[in-house]
């Protein structure tokens, strides 16, 4: 993918967006806001993710990402 095409966002579920509120399953049940989709490159492994999904808690704290939306479930 170079940095002119956007991340392929045809394996999100329809209902996940920008301003979702979602619970993270591979997050411990944390709750969240769809901040964003793009990619993201795994420090540790460098692996890149195309449409890691980038999280805000819903009353403050630390956000994180979410490399597999299929932890994610609408909530």
């Amino acid at each position: 993918m170079t940095a002119h095409q956007p991340a392929p966002h045809h394996d999100l579920p329809g209902w996940l967006g920008e301003g979702t509120a979602v619970v993270d399953g591979g997050g411990h049940g944390r709750r969240g806001i769809v901040q964003f989709i793009g990619e993201w490159e795994d420090p540790a492994t460098r692996r890149a993710t195309p449409c890691a999904v980038y999280l805000r808690p819903e009353d403050g704290g630390k956000e994180w990402i979410a490399a597999d939306n299929r932890t994610l479930t609408r909530g």
